[in-house]
C-alpha cells in the first residue's frame, strides 16, 4: 500500500511540473515545437540516423582540426627556435671573422707587413687548403690575407706577416681558440715558401707545432 501511494505521489509531482514547464512556453515555441514533432514523426528513421552520423562526423572532424592546427602550432614555433639558433650562430661565425681580422691587422704592426716578396723571413697562419674553392679574390682586399697553389692545384690560405715566430705562435693559438682548429705556421723566405726548420734555427722540435 505504501509503495502505490509513493509511485502516486511522484507522477503527481512529475505531472504538475511538466504542468509548470508548458505554461512556460511561449506560443511560438508551442507552435514551433508541434511543427517540429510532426518532421519527426514524418522522417524516414534512416535519413534521421544518417544526419545523426553527418552530425557526430562533423564533430570529430572539427577535433581531429583542432589537434591539427595545435600540431602546426608546435611546428611553427620550433622553426621559429630553429631559425633563432641559426642566426645567432651565424651573428657568432661574423663576430669570429671580424675579430680575426682585427686581430691580424693589429699583429701586422708588428711585422714585416710587406708583400710575399720581400726579401727576409715571414711567418704566417695557415687557416686552410682546397682544390675546389677558389678565395684569391680576397687578396686584394685584405694585405693579411694570401696564399699560394700546389703543383697539383691545392689552394693554401693564410693569414697574417709577422717578422717574429712567436707572435705567429700566439696568433695561432687564438684562432685555434676561436674555432679554426687547423690553423698552423708555415715559413716564407725570400718571397718563397720553406720548411719552418730551415728558419728556426736552434729552435726545438717542441716549438714546431703545426
Amino acid at each position: 500500500m505504501k509503495k502505490n501511494w509513493l509511485l502516486l505521489i511522484i507522477l503527481f509531482s512529475l505531472s504538475v511540473t511538466t504542468g509548470v514547464y508548458a505554461q512556460k512556453k511561449s506560443k511560438e515555441d508551442k507552435e514551433l515545437e508541434k511543427e517540429w514533432k510532426k518532421k519527426l514523426k514524418d522522417m524516414d528513421p534512416l535519413k534521421l540516423k544518417a544526419l545523426y552520423d553527418e552530425k557526430n562526423a562533423l564533430i570529430q572532424d572539427k577535433t581531429d582540426l583542432n589537434s591539427r592546427v595545435v600540431d602546426l602550432e608546435t611546428q611553427l614555433s620550433d622553426k621559429d627556435a630553429e631559425i633563432s639558433k641559426v642566426k645567432a650562430q651565424l651573428q657568432e661565425n661574423e663576430k669570429q671573422l671580424t675579430d680575426a681580422k682585427a686581430a691580424a691587422d693589429k699583429a701586422s704592426k708588428n711585422s714585416f707587413g710587406g708583400p710575399m716578396s720581400s726579401n727576409g723571413v715571414v711567418f704566417k697562419v695557415q687557416v686552410g687548403a682546397f682544390k675546389n674553392k677558389d678565395l684569391t679574390k680576397y687578396f686584394k682586399n685584405n694585405k693579411n690575407f694570401s696564399g699560394d697553389v700546389d703543383s697539383d692545384g691545392t689552394k693554401k690560405y693564410t693569414l697574417g706577416f709577422f717578422g717574429d715566430y712567436w707572435e705567429a705562435e700566439n696568433f695561432k693559438k687564438y684562432l685555434r681558440e676561436m674555432g679554426v682548429k687547423d690553423a698552423w705556421i708555415v715559413a716564407y723566405k725570400d718571397g718563397s715558401r720553406v720548411e719552418l726548420k730551415e728558419v728556426l734555427e736552434g729552435a726545438t722540435t717542441s716549438n714546431l707545432s703545426k
